[in-house]
C-alpha cells in the first residue's frame, strides 16, 4: 500500500466526523433560531424590558385616582420603511393622574395611490412602566385598512395604574406603523 492510499484511508473516517458535526451544528442553529422568538418574549415578560405593552383591551376600574402625583405621557410615531402614511399623534404629551382615564387620537393618512393595510405595534419607555399603562381601546388592537388617499382619526383610550411606582415621572408611548396589505390579503 503506498503513503497515498494510506492517507486517503485514513481520511475517509475523519471526513464523516466532519459532516456528521457540520450537520448536527447546522441543525442546532436552526433550533435555536426558531427558540429565539419565544425565549426573548419569556426574557422580556420577566425582565420588563423592551417596552412591550398589553396586546389586549384592560378593563378600566374606577378604584380610586391618585390625584396626589401627575404622570406626563408622551406619544410618538414613526412608520416602517416603505410605508407611504402620514402616522402621527394629535396631541404630543399629555399629564395624567394614576387612575385617570384619558382618550387621546392619532392621524392617518394613506398617502399612496394604492389601497393599503397597516398595522401599529406599540412600545412603552421606560420598559418597566409597560406593565403599569393599560390600554382601554386601542387603534393598534386591530388592522386599519385605508383606500387610496383616505384619512381617519384613530382613538387611544388608556390610563396609568396607580401602582405605578413613584420614582416614574414620565412615560413614552411609541407605535411604530407596518405594512401588512400582504398579509391581510388586501
Amino acid at each position: 500500500m503506498t503513503n497515498q492510499q494510506k492517507t486517503s484511508v485514513v481520511q475517509a473516517p475523519n471526513s464523516k466526523k466532519l459532516v456528521r458535526k457540520l450537520i448536527l451544528t447546522v441543525i442546532a442553529m436552526f433550533g435555536f433560531g426558531f427558540a429565539l422568538v419565544p425565549l426573548y418574549d419569556v426574557f422580556c415578560d420577566i425582565t420588563g424590558l423592551n417596552g412591550k405593552t398589553n396586546e389586549s383591551a384592560a378593563t378600566y376600574q374606577a378604584s380610586g385616582i391618585d390625584s396626589s402625583r401627575m404622570i406626563r405621557v408622551q406619544f410618538i410615531s414613526r412608520n416602517a420603511q416603505n410605508i407611504p402614511w402620514r402616522f402621527e399623534p394629535m396631541i404630543r404629551e399629555v399629564s395624567v393622574h394614576p387612575g385617570e382615564r384619558k382618550v387621546i387620537k392619532f392621524y392617518a393618512k394613506n398617502q399612496s395611490t394604492t389601497n393599503m393595510t397597516a398595522q401599529a405595534v406599540p412600545s412603552v419607555s421606560p420598559g418597566i412602566a409597560a406593565a403599569y399603562f393599560q390600554k382601554i381601546e386601542c387603534f393598534c388592537f386591530n388592522q386599519q385598512p385605508l383606500k387610496a388617499q383616505e384619512d381617519v382619526e384613530m382613538a387611544l383610550q388608556f390610563y396609568v395604574d396607580p401602582e405605578l411606582p413613584t420614582d416614574i415621572t414620565t412615560l413614552t408611548l411609541s407605535y411604530t406603523l407596518y405594512d401588512v396589505t400582504q398579509a391581510a390579503g388586501s
